[in-house]
């Protein structure tokens, strides 16, 4: 058995491509849409995102600018600066970029973003809104693997799901998700005893631990036949690594996603979408295109 190769830069290109005819339509009725960064301390990970982001938003036609706070800002500065944003009506969406320096409260941090500007779609109304299978903004990273699945037609009503992660960012959103699709979902994190034998019970394996010094996943842990989202990213040396050993495991799997170039490019997708809804949202306007139906369609 060798994997199909599930590749996220065909299906971001075409988000893309879309999201930037959306726009050209949004400037007609006299919208600009324009994302705002706020970035503390200067973590190297977190500054190379916003270069990546900011080259996707110019190539779409996204205003994008950063305020870049010192690492010693307190709570109540971070949070005065998201209010103002909040405030300024030039200002369609509004991104704090996690994880924040020790000390900061991340989640009284993305509670203050005001949830019609909220690109990573965590404030606390858009997640229930994601509970309630009515949420317009979602967060990118858990969007992108649903989009990305379908695309390739990888079935999941009615699969088990098994995901190797439980953070607020990552895999409680996609838990969510994958529920809204109908899977049944195990959830493993760090204290789960049997982590191997609950892997390879999976039709879906999903893994985001981003530590493969300390974990990985080998194919020992996937079951044939079953299809292996890696989420997980480490610099190792000069390379950028997944969670799971690539190699070994498309012998294993029926689908796999590489790293680099697999969940990656639909997280910047998603966000350039997500700035699109914010956009329109505010100014009453319908800017929405269905993801998975034109993904399983291309």
């Amino acid at each position: 058995m060798s994997a199909r190769i599930m590749d996220g830069n065909p299906v971001a290109r075409a988000i893309r491509s879309k999201v930037g005819a959306a726009i050209v339509s949004l400037r007609k009725s006299n919208v600009e849409p324009s994302l705002v960064t706020v970035i503390v301390g200067n973590d190297p990970a977190s500054q190379a995102y916003l270069k990546t982001k900011q080259a996707a938003c110019t190539a779409v036609g996204i205003k994008s600018r950063n305020i870049e706070l010192p690492r010693d800002t307190p709570q109540s500065a971070l949070e005065k600066s998201i209010r103002d944003l909040n405030q300024d009506e030039t200002v369609t969406g509004i991104l704090v970029q996690l994880p924040l320096p020790d000390g900061l409260d991340e989640a009284s941090a993305v509670a203050s973003i005001a949830e019609e500007k909220d690109v990573d779609g965590l404030n606390p109304c858009n997640l229930g809104r994601l509970a309630e299978k009515t949420a317009k903004l979602v967060p990118c990273t858990p969007k992108g693997v649903i989009v990305l699945l379908k695309y390739y037609q990888v079935g999941i009503a009615g699969k088990h799901a098994v995901l190797i992660n439980r953070t607020k960012l990552i895999g409680r959103p996609l838990t969510q998700l994958l529920l809204n699709e109908d899977a049944t979902v195990t959830v493993c994190h760090s204290k789960t005893t049997r982590l191997a034998d609950l892997a390879r019970q999976a039709d879906i394996l999903l893994t985001a631990i981003g530590r493969r010094s300390e974990f990985t996943v080998g194919p020992a842990m996937i079951k044939p036949g079953a299809a292996v989202v890696d989420i997980g990213t480490s610099i190792v040396g000069d390379k950028l690594l997944g969670d799971v050993d690539f190699d070994s495991a498309t012998r294993v799997a029926s689908f796999i996603t590489p790293v680099p170039g697999g969940v990656g490019p639909l997280t910047v997708s998603m966000l350039l979408y997500n700035s699109l809804i914010t956009a329109s949202m505010q100014h009453g306007l319908e800017m929405e295109f269905p993801l998975e139906q034109m993904a399983s369609s291309a």
